[in-house]
């Protein structure tokens, strides 16, 4: 199997954090998990984290479709950083996430449509952006229904993990626990039958006054800045595997993706 991974901060893996400025990710346990469960798994992952869904498609697509050997499945999440725009136009986001879908069609490549999960628990405005989050999702199930053939694992409607135990400290983002639940649904999709973790017994620092403080100082502020100033996270990053890298499905990448040892 070859299999790519295109999207944003989601896909790229931020929040699950594994030193050096490094980054694992749901992604990478899937195709860990694909790999410990039998199969050759070749694997690229072109995401970069604070891409717009206008920039996935322009550049993550093409190369995605053009690597070589072409790839058996890819998949795709996008829009999430859109969604938190002012101006946010969800006939805009769709038509460009069915470019995608369409594209993959024509190529042969099997498209898994993977929504990010809920954040917006812990997020200001965030009734707001949970209501453009509904209607991001129910207009992807309508354009979808134009394409049968591709699947969507659907998390944003997991309720288990809007909890705060699955977020990591910028309540934006995953922590390694709730990218691992991502990975588990996706396998299980994928045929690979994965136990979900779950958050039971996590330790949760309560919110107090100058804990928001601090979290507004050290994350919204930059976020807010960033946009003032029309730069992005992403921005001068490359794909961390912009070309196949062979998974070699050992008992360590096993564990990693929440499987038992064969």
């Amino acid at each position: 199997m070859r299999y790519v991974a295109i999207g944003d901060s989601f896909t790229e893996g931020v929040g699950d954090d594994v030193g050096n400025d490094q980054v694992r990710g749901w992604a990478d346990l899937v195709a860990a998990g694909l790999a410990a469960a039998g199969q050759d798994v070749w694997y690229s992952n072109l995401a970069i984290r604070g891409h717009l869904i206008q920039r996935i498609v322009d550049e993550q697509l093409e190369p995605a479709l053009a690597l070589d050997p072409a790839p058996d499945l890819m998949t795709f999440n996008g829009g999430g950083n859109d969604m938190l725009r002012t101006g946010f136009d969800v006939n805009r986001v769709m038509a460009l996430a069915e470019q995608v879908v369409t594209r993959c069609e024509e190529a042969g490549t099997r498209m898994l449509l993977v929504s990010g999960g809920d954040p917006t628990a812990g997020l200001p405005r965030g009734a707001s952006i949970r209501a453009r989050g509904d209607e991001f999702l129910d207009a992807t199930r309508v354009m979808l229904a134009r394409h049968p053939e591709v699947t969507m694992v659907d998390n944003w409607s997991d309720q288990e993990l809007r909890a705060p135990g699955y977020w990591s400290a910028d309540r934006l983002h995953l922590n390694a626990l709730g990218h691992a639940r991502i990975a588990a649904r996706i396998l299980t999709e994928l045929g690979v039958e994965t136990e979900l973790p779950r958050a039971d017994g996590a330790d949760i620092a309560k919110r107090g006054v100058l804990t928001e403080a601090k979290y507004l100082g050290a994350y919204v502020l930059p976020w807010i800045g960033r946009r003032l100033t029309r730069t992005s996270s992403g921005d001068g990053r490359q794909p961390k595997f912009g070309d196949w890298v062979r998974v070699d499905g050992s008992a360590e990448q096993a564990r990693a993706a929440g499987m038992p040892d064969q």
